[in-house]
């Protein structure tokens, strides 16, 4: 008998890609240590090569770091990256020269939590093909803390207005997990701790649908900004019902047409120095090797 396929676990919904978490920091050097040094991620070479703005890969992924006003997400940003006793070790080799700031790292049980020097949280996964895919780098979710009773809606909006396919986790109803690529998702999870006011950090994803959200979003006064042919923002996510706005995270949506959709990245290998240099190996393989294509 032929074997049955699953197909729609392949469905996306509308948007196709997740590229960047969009954060301000008032020190370019600061924030190369951090991301780079001490997490071991790469400097893209080619666009924002100044000192007024760094775009960090991550895989097909970025982190976007323009000088300004120190912005934190509010809640924190997910990586795969394998290596965990170098991440530790790279990480402690920064601790000194980012003394007197909000960073901190600490391990837990499948992640090592790091903080940047003005409050940015990212947790370190290792690979899991089951849990994220077959990525060894890459930024598998970003995951926001919401205030109490709004994941139900927050479910709503994203299929309603966005086209995107989203859903209730953790059987408590307190999670809300929405698709923004293969392996990809923003989460929202409730919270009753205070939180303090948005500062204007973003997130940026890619849409196949362009025009569908963009009108309904405009029919409710959401759309924020006009960027250009290719690109629109909007920052409240809001009940369907009333209108009022459950959580605010401005969204950069860019089009499939858009000229960088999945602009090749350059991504280091950080186990490769000058002290145990090996030809052919500067540069990390994002995704698994052909043995981890199908396991069944």
């Amino acid at each position: 008998m032929q074997q049955q396929f699953d197909r729609a676990a392949e469905d996306l919904g509308n948007s196709i890609h997740f590229e960047h978490v969009n954060v301000q920091v008032p020190d370019q050097r600061l924030a190369s240590l951090f991301y780079v040094a001490g997490l071991g991620l790469t400097r893209d070479p080619y666009l924002m090569v100044s000192d007024s703005n760094m775009w960090v890969n991550v895989g097909r992924s970025q982190f976007h770091l323009p000088s300004g006003q120190a912005q934190v997400l509010r809640g924190h940003t997910g990586i795969v990256i394998s290596g965990r006793e170098a991440l530790l070790g790279r990480l402690a080799s920064v601790a000194r020269k980012l003394d007197g700031t909000a960073f901190t790292f600490k391990e837990n049980n499948d992640y090592v939590e790091a903080t940047c020097p003005w409050g940015n949280r990212v947790r370190c996964y290792e690979p899991d093909a089951a849990r994220f895919g077959r990525i060894t780098l890459g930024i598998p979710y970003v995951e926001f803390d919401v205030p109490m009773g709004t994941t139900q809606a927050i479910c709503d909006f994203y299929p309603k207005i966005m086209g995107m396919p989203a859903e209730l986790k953790n059987g408590d109803g307190k999670l809300a997990r929405v698709k923004m690529g293969k392996d990809q998702y923003l989460q929202f999870r409730e919270t009753d701790r205070p939180q303090p006011e948005y500062d204007g950090h973003h997130v940026q994803m890619y849409i196949t649908n362009f025009s569908g959200p963009y009108r309904q979003l405009s029919e409710r006064g959401l759309i924020y900004s006009e960027d250009n042919q290719y690109q629109y923002r909007f920052r409240d996510i809001v009940d369907l019902e009333s209108g009022k706005p459950l959580f605010t995270i401005e969204h950069e949506v860019r089009s499939a047409t858009h000229p960088m959709y999945l602009r090749p990245m350059v991504n280091r290998n950080p186990a490769q120095t000058n002290s145990n240099y090996a030809s052919g190996h500067d540069q990390w393989l994002w995704a698994m090797e052909p043995d981890e294509y199908d396991r069944r």
